[in-house]
């Protein structure tokens, strides 16, 4: 008995931009360089999702000699540019501190990421928002970002409340007091 010919499975085709980002000059200037080791590493993964529909996107996305602690950064601002303009649906980086040192400022970039559905992939941290498992880890990750920001707004005295003054420990007039003093 013969079998019936398979369906020939369609593969969404995924544009894959890659992100890299060295915060110091250093060795920048040299023919291979981090920034370079970098892309290779993404470039080897997407091409090893080619079976899954994934192409690299020609333009570049690099930021030598620039700080994670900022969203200001020429490469990344561009990159942001292409993803809001349709052309990217994968963000590929080296490790997930490339793409931002700060939790309040890579759950922006996740917003961005999310409005446009795209998704990203850390090479080296097994850190992927195309899987169902990627998705809950980084809802997680944000989870605890949030509660960190909910937390640090606690400790800020109110606007208005007064500041403790000598042998005052809370800004409500309690005044510390050891036994003997």
């Amino acid at each position: 008995m013969k079998k019936p010919p398979e369906k020939s499975k369609v593969v969404r085709k995924l544009r894959c931009a890659v992100y890299t980002r060295k915060s110091s000059e250093e060795g920048l200037e040299q023919e291979f360089n981090s920034l370079h080791a970098q892309r290779e590493a993404c470039e080897a993964y997407i091409a090893s999702q080619r079976s899954e529909g994934w192409v690299l996107v020609r333009d570049q996305y690099d930021d030598g000699g620039i700080s994670g602690g900022t969203l200001e950064r020429p490469g990344l601002k561009r990159l942001l540019e292409d993803i809001e303009d349709g052309l990217v649906d994968v963000v590929v980086v080296y490790k997930i501190d490339r793409l931002s040192r700060s939790l309040a400022d890579f759950a922006k970039l996740v917003e961005v990421f999310d409005r446009n559905g795209v998704t990203f992939v850390s090479v080296t941290q097994s850190f992927n928002t195309t899987t169902s498992m990627g998705r809950l880890t980084l809802n997680i990750l944000l989870s605890f970002a949030q509660f960190e920001r909910e937390v640090t707004a606690e400790r800020i005295p109110r606007q208005g409340r007064r500041q403790p003054e000598e042998g005052d420990v809370d800004g409500r007039g309690a005044a510390l007091r050891l036994p003997g003093g």
